[in-house]
């Protein structure tokens, strides 16, 4: 019994503590959730931001690519890689090799490295691969190009029947 009144009386100074502080209460959980809200919108902001600044370093790259000015052109080219951006990273190497600027194989290398570490769906991780595949294929590195493709034969990647195509 006396147990019980304890509890009730421990209650009751909890229930009083909550009602007397109710406005503290509300106002530091409104507090919290507006520095949250503001943080998003932040992060967001700068995410776009970043994301603009990338896109008109890949279309700057591309009209100096155009012009023939292909040093500057892959200077440009190598920041969009090595900002790990997911759509423009892809699309710079696949520039960088489809119009030979750069010539140091290992250096291309280097770069499909960078795009192996940037977090993509699986689908994209593969198609990475893929193109690392080829590229090794037209080095001639057929052992480091079978051991990609194989490594996409064996996943359930629609990259699948393009790998099992390359390999035959």
């Amino acid at each position: 019994m006396e147990n019980e009144n304890l509890n009730n009386q421990d209650l009751i100074k909890k229930t009083s503590f909550f009602l007397k502080e109710k406005k503290k209460i509300l106002f530091l959980i409104l507090g919290l959730l507006i520095i949250i809200f503001s943080i998003s919108i932040y992060y967001n902001y700068k995410q776009e931001k970043e994301n603009i600044i990338i896109s008109e370093k890949y279309i700057k790259a591309g009209l100096l690519l155009k012009n023939k000015k292909k040093e500057d052109s892959l200077k440009l080219y190598k920041e969009v890689i090595t900002s790990k951006n997911k759509i423009y990273a892809m699309l710079a190497i696949s520039n960088i090799i489809e119009n030979n600027i750069e010539n140091d194989e290992e250096e291309i290398l280097e770069l499909f490295k960078i795009l192996e570490n940037i977090k993509y769906d699986k689908d994209k991780t593969y198609l990475v691969k893929l193109k690392k595949a080829l590229f090794l294929r037209k080095l001639s590195k057929l052992s480091e190009s079978d051991k990609l493709l194989d490594e996409i034969i064996s996943s359930d990647s629609l990259w699948k029947e393009i790998a099992i195509g390359i390999k035959k």
